[in-house]
């Protein structure tokens, strides 16, 4: 470690815990609880995406699926349909896998200590140290985003988190600041993640509003925003994609269902082609091309600049690609990717 750390700030641990009785959030649907499944399912939606968001697709997903086994036995599609729209939709393949081996590994019942659950598909160390801390009361110390924020200010941990030693040691310390009383467990959790989620915020430190400012190195220092540093840049890449939307007579639209692995993995999507030659090549017989105006969809990685291809033509001689015609009222509820979701909807 580059530099030698001030010792931990005293009462870190009930400070928070006091903060979040009094000012912390309360009532968010998957609070006030013990259940395993309904904290799990919060914290996998809640990855990449904000409270606002999850709000609507929470009560959707429990009313569909109430329970660990609804949800293993549940076909995948059906899962992917309901979670269409969220995005990162490795996080739904996960999660129904990790209902599955709930079932089949632990009898249904969600392991009790953080070590198990990270052995579940989609569960890393911080989201099995969430589950453990709110429904186990186990002294487990999460460390997402949020958390990677606050405490590098709060001690002025200016380590590069890029550098694989630096971000353990960051997990040593999160330990270490842990409450004393397993029972606290839940609400120091959940004030690690409220004062990141609503104070301490990436372009903006409320420092007036944290009950621990005056600790906070970085504040001492005069520069919250430093903090965390983290050197290593994403590599981005592109592609163009052109996409053939093929329909019928009756209204129907070809829809493809896209392989394992790859952009929108196991999601139906409009057939995706690397040309506009190998578009047209693939429905000889589509008629009336129409040149849908080009944009560009950002995903974490990556800019796909996607080019659609309107056709229509017969049911009885269909693009010669793999897929199936899909009705008007059935599409809607399969997984499919945000952009042709928009698409087929503003159709």
């Amino acid at each position: 470690m580059p530099e030698t750390l001030t010792p931990l700030p005293d009462g870190f641990a009930r400070h928070m815990v006091n903060w979040q009785r009094q000012h912390g959030r309360q009532s968010l649907p998957w609070q006030n609880t013990q259940d395993p499944y309904r904290v799990w399912l919060s914290e996998i939606m809640l990855q990449q995406t904000q409270v606002t968001t999850v709000l609507d697709y929470f009560p959707r997903f429990l009313a569909c699926f109430p329970d660990v086994a609804a949800l293993a036995a549940a076909p995948q599609d059906k899962v992917l349909g309901l979670w269409s729209g969220l995005g990162y939709y490795s996080r739904a393949r996960n999660l129904h896998k990790c209902a599955q081996e709930v079932m089949a590994r632990f009898g249904g019942a969600f392991p009790r200590r953080a070590e198990d659950l990270q052995t579940l598909p989609g569960i890393g160390r911080s989201t099995a140290a969430a589950i453990a801390a709110f429904c186990f009361l186990e002294r487990a110390a999460i460390l997402d985003g949020n958390v990677k924020r606050v405490l590098t200010r709060v001690l002025g941990y200016g380590a590069d988190l890029a550098v694989a030693k630096n971000e353990k040691a960051l997990w040593a310390l999160a330990q270490d600041l842990l409450p004393a009383q397993a029972a606290d467990m839940p609400r120091y959790t959940q004030a690690l993640m409220d004062l990141g989620a609503t104070v301490c915020l990436p372009r903006k430190a409320q420092c007036e509003a944290c009950p621990v400012s005056a600790a906070c190195k970085a504040k001492a220092q005069g520069d919250p925003l430093a903090y965390p540093v983290k050197t290593r840049k994403l590599k981005r890449s592109s592609a163009t994609l052109w996409l053939l939307w093929a329909v019928n007579a009756q209204g129907q639209v070809w829809l493809q269902k896209r392989p394992d692995t790859g952009i929108w993995a196991g999601l139906y999507s409009l057939p995706v082609f690397e040309s506009e030659a190998d578009l047209r090549a693939a429905w000889v017989q589509g008629q009336d091309p129409h040149y849908i105006e080009p944009w560009k969809h950002v995903l974490t990685h990556r800019d796909l600049h996607l080019h659609p291809v309107r056709m229509t033509g017969s049911a009885a001689h269909g693009p010669t690609c793999v897929g199936q015609w899909v009705d008007a009222h059935a599409w809607s509820g399969l997984g499919l990717p945000a952009p042709i979701r928009v698409l087929l909807a503003n159709a």
